[in-house]
Formats: structure tokens, sequence, C-alpha cells
């Protein structure tokens, strides 16, 4: 599924992403700034990946993992620091959660600094209810 916004493209078509480039993103991020590439590829082999593009550029990402029956975690939520600022975060979000088999799906995620994004979008915070494993 593709939709189009102005110059841009954002797709789930794991064809067109950009393996490198993600990384790179991802390599500037608080979250994902030491994962390796070959950690990447396998996480997008395992999940539903949504890429944005400038002519052919890869300009953002994101991924879901799910179960398609119950629920989805949204994660690795990037767009490149030159192309912010555009409405293209809030527009690659809301690509998301209007997409057809996720939309009936309970979201989880995690942030430190954009929770206004996410609730425009209906995520709410729920305090005291998450509790997370790191692995070793």
């Amino acid at each position: 599924m593709d939709i189009t916004i102005g110059e841009f493209l954002i797709s789930d078509d794991k064809e067109l992403l950009q393996i490198e480039k993600i990384h790179d993103l991802l390599s500037r991020t608080y979250w994902a700034k030491d994962r390796e590439i070959g950690i990447i590829k396998h996480a997008i082999e395992n999940s539903l990946c949504f890429g944005v593009y400038s002519e052919g550029r890869q300009v953002g990402f994101a991924r879901c993992v799910t179960d398609y029956a119950t629920i989805y975690w949204l994660a690795d939520v990037v767009i490149d620091e030159e192309y912010r600022g555009r409405g293209l975060g809030k527009a690659l979000i809301g690509f998301i959660c209007g997409y057809e088999q996720l939309s009936v799906l309970r979201g989880i995620l995690f942030t430190d600094d954009a929770h206004g994004l996410y609730e425009r979008y209906g995520f709410v915070r729920v305090p005291d209810e998450a509790m997370t494993r790191a692995g070793q």
C-alpha cells in the first residue's frame, strides 16, 4: 500500500527499503545508535515496515512487530533531520494507524520525547502498566 503526499511517497513495500540508509538514520537516534546493520536487517525481515521516500531516496522509516490478531508494537520511527518539520512524521504515523491490518489492533510503543506526536493518533500514556526485560 502506498500514499503520496506532495513529493513524498510512504510505502509498505520492503523492496524499496534502503538498508544502509536505515542503518544511518537509526545510528543517529538515542534508542538504536549502536545497533549493527545485521540486526537491523533481521528486524526488518521479521517486521511490517514502512518507508518514506523523496525522489527514490529514503528519508524516513518505521516498523511494526505484530501478530496481526491482537497487538502491534510500533518501533524505530525516524525521519531524516533534513526532512523534519515538513509533517512527514505525522503523515507516517497517520498512515500506520490507518493501515488496514493494524487499525483494529492495540498498538504499543516506547518513547522518551515524542508523546505529543503519538497522542494525536490515539496513543495514551499508561503509567505503571508496562514492564520490560533486556536481552542478554
